[in-house]
């Protein structure tokens, strides 16, 4: 087990990595960014009821702060291990049609919530945002300044995703004049070896430059991806990865478990399955990984996530305003989401709706002035009381019956009778503790906060014809 505490001395949640009870437990399953999971959108959802959520919220005089995440999806090279929406070409000049169209759309966005709140939080993901031009950037981020009330710097969450490889020195500074105030560094892996597997030479030299950078540049969270279970990865690869990334200390780590899925994503094709780690590594690996970060001080946040105790979101998990949405963890827990950009996903109101998926598609829907919603989903009250259960679960370790009971017109042990039933086999296994008030996952259940959620998914009872489980979801350890 491995327990921290804080300057104050409040011990902070700890996890305990039980390796046969994650193997034994580990399978397919969601991520829970969201509950419904995409996969359950429904193409009967469009841009009229899109527009019915907003004049919801517009009716009700929602002044709740507003979150925005806009996708850049070109990359100039393909990494093999990419399971993200993305268009791998050289021509820039694609971007540049593109931005003709997510203008448009951000356009739209900003006069349907004109008046509504401010925008709080800002995320560009990709693909590789920095794909754009540094004209480009600054031109788009005045675009979004023009179309939405931004809060101040200070209170603000502006963040960008990007690929050290693209950007240099200058440019890290110019992205924070341009308005960014945390930047999040694609690494994976700092072994050559392990690079070349996955298409991916990042010189270390290179990936520490774009850091001190952004240091020097005042960004106020410098965050790190990396990737366990890559091919030719090894326990002694990955200890000297975590000896470089523990020395350029940034304020998060995520740490994402590798999933080979060529059937779904034809870049992981190139990777050789006999380079891969055996499952037994791959879990080698996670410990490690645990141990080493927990060791050098970062608090274990969930799911695939780690920052330092002073970090907002770890101090968000502690104060119970931590949420998961489709960027990973939150510390924005009332916004309304709009996003912007091919594939893009929206959370407002009891909805969420997904954009066109293909640049075919996307332009299309603008070119007839519609917004390019192409599927959604309404919640229903199950939904709602679902994904409250699930998102508590996933970002506190712990849920309060009474509170469930109060916020909705059910007796929590007769509603969920048969997932309590479920829940005895976790108990068991000394994974969680299920008292007449509360449901409490121990340190040891907190690596499986997967599996747990799974068992209120009412939507996994229902598979959709033709497809196998499995083959949608990545392994839940």
């Amino acid at each position: 087990m491995y327990n921290h505490a804080s300057s104050t001395g409040s011990a902070f949640p700890a996890v305990e990595f039980d390796a046969a009870i994650i193997g034994k437990l580990s399978q397919s399953g969601p991520r829970y960014t969201s509950y419904p999971t995409a996969d359950r959108f429904q193409s009967e959802f469009g841009y009229g009821q899109f527009l019915e959520a907003v004049a919801g919220l517009r009716m009700r005089r929602s002044t709740r702060p507003l979150s925005l995440y806009i996708h850049i999806p070109f990359c100039d090279t393909v990494c093999y291990y990419c399971g993200c929406n993305k268009i791998v070409t050289k021509d820039h000049s694609k971007a540049a049609t593109y931005l003709d169209y997510l203008k448009q759309e951000i356009d739209m966005q900003g006069r349907l919530f004109a008046g509504m709140g401010k925008l709080e939080q800002l995320h560009f993901g990709g693909g590789t945002p920095t794909y754009l031009s540094d004209r480009q950037m600054g031109d788009l981020m005045a675009h979004l300044h023009a179309s939405f009330e931004f809060a101040p710097d200070q209170q603000g969450e502006y963040s960008i995703e990007i690929d050290p490889r693209t950007v240099s020195v200058e440019r890290v500074h110019s992205l924070r004049k341009q308005g960014f105030n945390r930047i999040s560094l694609g690494v994976q892996d700092f072994d050559p070896d392990v690079q070349k597997a996955v298409n991916r030479i990042q010189p270390e030299a290179e990936t520490r430059a774009v850091i001190d950078a952004a240091r020097d540049a005042g960004f106020r969270s410098i965050s790190i991806d990396l990737i366990y279970g890559l091919p030719k990865q090894t326990m002694t690869s990955m200890e000297q990865t975590l000896d470089k990334v523990i020395a350029a200390n940034p304020d998060r780590i995520a740490l994402y478990n590798y999933a080979h899925l060529p059937h779904l994503f034809k870049p992981q094709r190139r990777i050789h399955e006999e380079d891969l780690p055996t499952p037994a590594v791959k879990l080698d690996l996670l410990a490690l990984c645990i141990r080493r970060l927990c060791a050098a001080g970062y608090v274990y946040i969930g799911m695939d996530h780690f920052a330092k105790p002073d970090d907002e979101l770890a101090v968000a998990q502690r104060q119970g305003r931590l949420q998961r949405n489709f960027q990973g963890y939150s510390t924005r827990a009332e916004s309304e989401l709009i996003s912007c950009g091919v594939s893009a996903i929206s959370a407002v109101g009891a909805t969420y709706s997904q954009n066109e998926k293909t640049l075919e598609g996307y332009y299309e829907k603008l070119d007839e002035g519609r917004l390019p919603v192409v599927r959604g989903i309404k919640l229903e009250n199950d939904d709602l009381l679902r994904r409250i259960l699930i998102q508590k679960l996933m970002c506190n370790f712990e849920l309060s019956i009474a509170s469930i009971e109060q916020s909705f017109p059910i007796r929590f042990s007769e509603y969920f009778a048969t997932e309590l039933q479920k829940l005895k086999a976790f108990e068991e296994d000394g994974l969680l503790i299920v008292e007449p008030d509360w449901i409490t996952v121990t340190p040891k259940g907190r690596l499986l906060i997967r599996n747990i959620c799974m068992v209120f998914d009412r939507y996994l009872s229902q598979p959709r014809l033709g497809e196998a489980q499995p083959l949608r979801y990545s392994k839940t350890i």
